[in-house]
C-alpha cells in the first residue's frame, strides 16, 4: 500500500481548504441564480408543452378521415359508405368489407385502414378485423371465456382478442 506524505502541516492544509471554500461561497452565494434559472425552465418547459398540446389539437381536428371505400365489382367500381360498412376482416392478401347488404374483397391492408378510418366510429379489435362502433349488437363470452363479437343484421360473430378486450372492460 502506498503511502501520501505531505511536507505540511495538517493545519495549514485546513486552512487552504477552507479559504478556497469561503472564496467559492463568496464568489457564488449559495442558491443565487438557481431560483430564476429554475423558474424560467419551468416557464419555458410549460409554453412547449401547451404548443404541443395546441398541435395535437389542431391536428387531429383537421385531419379527414376515410369516408368512402372504392371495391372493384367486375368492370365497374362500387363506392362503398363507410356509414354502410359492418367490418372489415383480413382475407389472405385482400381485405373482406362487410356491408348488411354484400361483401366486397379491397387491396388495402388493415394497417392501412386502421390508420385512414376514424378511431372513434372503427375499432380494432383483432389483428385480422376492424368493426364499426355502431354495428356492434352485442358482446358475450363464449365457453372457453374469449369475447365474441355480434354484428348487427349479420349471422357471424367475430373474436375479440386479448389485445383488445380493453375496449370492452365495463361490460
Amino acid at each position: 500500500m502506498k503511502q501520501i506524505v505531505c511536507s505540511k502541516p495538517a493545519s495549514v492544509l485546513q486552512q487552504r481548504l477552507q479559504e478556497r471554500d469561503a472564496a467559492k461561497s463568496a464568489a457564488k452565494p449559495a442558491g443565487a441564480g438557481a431560483a430564476p434559472l429554475a423558474t424560467a425552465l419551468s416557464a419555458k418547459a410549460t409554453q412547449v408543452q401547451d404548443l404541443l398540446t395546441q398541435l395535437m389539437q389542431q391536428q387531429g381536428a383537421n385531419k379527414e378521415y376515410l369516408r368512402w371505400i372504392q371495391a372493384s365489382v367486375g368492370n365497374a367500381l362500387r363506392m362503398i359508405s363507410t356509414k354502410e360498412i359492418l367490418y372489415f376482416k383480413s382475407d389472405e392478401k385482400y381485405t373482406l368489407v362487410q356491408t348488411a347488404q354484400a361483401e366486397y374483397l379491397i387491396r388495402k391492408s388493415l394497417k392501412e385502414l386502421e390508420d385512414e378510418l376514424d378511431p372513434q366510429e372503427f375499432w380494432r379489435i383483432h389483428r385480422s378485423a376492424i368493426v364499426s362502433v355502431s354495428a356492434i349488437a352485442e358482446v358475450s363470452r363464449d365457453f372457453r371465456g374469449r369475447l365474441m363479437l355480434s354484428v348487427k343484421g349479420h349471422p357471424e360473430k367475430l373474436e375479440v382478442s386479448r389485445n383488445h378486450t380493453h375496449l370492452f372492460q365495463q361490460m
